[in-house]
């Protein structure tokens, strides 16, 4: 793919850089690399490969913009607020670089779509905020001998890894176990709004090293960032023969989903009420002998506070499993809810496992409540 006159002053930083020189900037043109997230992390990272010309972009999400993402997700403004986040996204890169492709995938990555999905790229970038998903990621990269480059924040501190395929170890080298539904996200934890900016730009430039085939990617190296302390970390690591997908005799086959993933493209383990059938079951608890449904919100108390249904209790998700047997044994139903319907999935396999009967979660979670019952309510 040779340059247009356009391109060759667009990229001219880039072109009087000889690792880079114009045959590099010719191979940004024809790379097609993906960005699983359009948030904290994707943000910076798409922008950064936006910019530097990346021929085919595509960006996967399936949630939407709310206003807490904009204290760290540079792609939207408040205008975009409600607005879904990948298409959001597409129509920011674009504008910020109309010489390339932007490709916006609506969807929920999980074990039915990914291997389509991520075979239609060269390079991954993963900045999924779930365990589950950067597993289910990284062994699809590896089945389809794809480069991924994964990034990691909480709080104050962030991390990030390499994987090229033949060169090194794999995330589950690193993480053998996954511990879904129990490591925080932002809205659980809260981050500082610039770290993801700085985990993300540094998976955009590894990204791009891949791409050109030039330095030294963090291959079987974990790099960590300490913000408060403003120190940086290596860790080295070494690929592990019993791997489960890329070990000597690996037992995954094909990627696989967890319990709580993919809610979207593969129907709940557990049952689910939408907004609207929830709230006639309140409504009809109220005016007849139907008992009401008990609303445990497994929000975090700051999110609880800010706004929550009328008469719902709040346990946290990372306490519920202490907290069981708050939960009445002879509800008519128990309905978890959260923020958009994640952590309310998670509480349904908890409580069931522990014996509770009849327990159920708002589909698409408050935030489908105030988009369709009642707009007054605030979801943080």
């Amino acid at each position: 793919m040779t340059l247009s006159a356009t391109e060759r002053e667009r990229y001219s930083r880039h072109l009087l850089l000889p690792e880079i020189g114009e045959a590099g900037q010719e191979r940004l043109k024809a790379a097609r690399v993906l960005v699983i997230g359009a948030g904290g992390l994707g943000s910076p990272a798409s922008l950064y490969l936006a910019a530097a010309g990346i021929g085919t972009l595509g960006i996967v999400d399936h949630d939407r913009v709310d206003l807490s993402n904009l204290q760290r997700q540079l792609l939207f403004d408040t205008a975009s607020v409600g607005a879904g986040k990948a298409v959001a996204a597409q129509a920011r890169l674009r504008a910020l670089n109309n010489e390339i492709r932007v490709v916006a995938h609506e969807l929920e990555l999980c074990a039915a779509n990914a291997l389509d999905l991520l075979q239609q790229y060269d390079c991954i970038i993963d900045g999924s905020d779930r365990l589950t998903t950067r597993y289910l990621v990284n062994d699809a990269c590896v089945l389809l001998k794809r480069p991924l480059v994964s990034a990691a924040i909480h709080r104050f501190e962030g991390q990030a890894m390499t994987y090229i395929p033949g060169q090194g170890p794999c995330y589950r080298c690193l993480f053998p176990e996954s511990s879904a539904g129990v490591a925080p996200n932002c809205a659980e934890a809260g981050v500082l709004g610039v770290l993801p900016g700085v985990l993300g730009a540094l998976q955009a430039t590894e990204a791009m090293k891949v791409l050109l085939g030039i330095g030294a990617p963090l291959v079987g190296r974990l790099m960590t960032f300490d913000a408060l302390a403003m120190e940086w970390r290596e860790f080295r690591f070494r690929r592990r023969s019993d791997c489960a997908v890329c070990g000597d005799a690996p037992r995954i086959a094909t990627p696989e989903d967890s319990a709580a993933s993919c809610a979207t493209h593969a129907p709940a383990r557990w049952p689910r009420v939408n907004a609207a059938e929830l709230q006639q079951l309140l409504v009809g608890a109220g005016s007849g002998p139907q008992a009401a449904p008990t609303i445990v919100d497994v929000r975090e108390v700051h999110e609880f506070q800010a706004g929550h249904l009328d008469g719902s209790v709040n346990i946290p998700l990372g306490e519920l499993a202490r907290r069981i047997s708050e939960l009445p044994a002879q509800a008519a139903a128990v309905v978890f809810v959260c923020r958009s319907g994640r952590r309310s999935q998670t509480a349904c396999e908890l409580s069931a496992g522990a014996g509770v009967q009849r327990v159920a979660d708002l589909e698409g979670g408050l935030l489908a409540w105030a988009a369709t019952v009642d707009p007054s309510i605030r979801v943080a």
